[in-house]
């Protein structure tokens, strides 16, 4: 799996995958209905490190991450990311492949920890791929997160040092 910078070109296949994502409404605290210009503002942000991972490094992206700091200040030497696959290549490898590239680039760029903040505890397989790249549940938000059927979900804050 090849991960590059995302560029300009990249913006129609990265709100491909945002969309049936958000509009999922089970792992993202954003906005069901947002538009794609408000969800590709968010996502390609001027803070955010935007990537896509693909086969080739020409190839059509199947995922894409951003790398931030999570905190501005005294908190800015901790990093947070986000990750999307598109649905069709869920199970490929895809969230992996750039979760490693995120992780290496993290501490590229000097990052001393990783943090995300708000993750969906009923989103197994992101729990399940976190926890087996060295994240640890540090923080529980309980209910923090409505599902789309009306229930809730416990938040996690995952950290792991650099």
């Amino acid at each position: 799996m090849h991960v590059r910078p995302a560029t300009e070109a990249d913006r129609d296949a990265v709100w491909a995958m945002l969309e049936p994502v958000f509009r999922a409404g089970d792992c993202y605290c954003m906005p069901r209905d947002i538009s794609r210009g408000d969800a590709l503002d968010f996502w390609f942000a001027p803070a955010h490190a935007v990537f896509v991972a693909a086969e080739s490094e020409a190839g059509q992206p199947l995922g894409t991450s951003f790398l931030r700091p999570n905190k501005k200040g005294g908190g800015a030497h901790v990093c947070n990311a986000a990750y999307v696959t598109a649905p069709a290549e869920q199970g490929r490898g895809v969230g992996r492949a750039l979760l490693d590239h995120s992780l290496e680039e993290a501490r590229r760029r000097g990052y001393l920890a990783m943090q995300f903040s708000a993750v969906v505890a009923v989103n197994a397989r992101a729990v399940a791929l976190w926890r087996q790249n060295g994240f640890e549940t540090v923080g529980r938000i309980p209910d923090g997160f409505r599902l789309p059927d009306g229930g809730f979900s416990d938040l996690l804050v995952m950290h792991r040092g650099l």
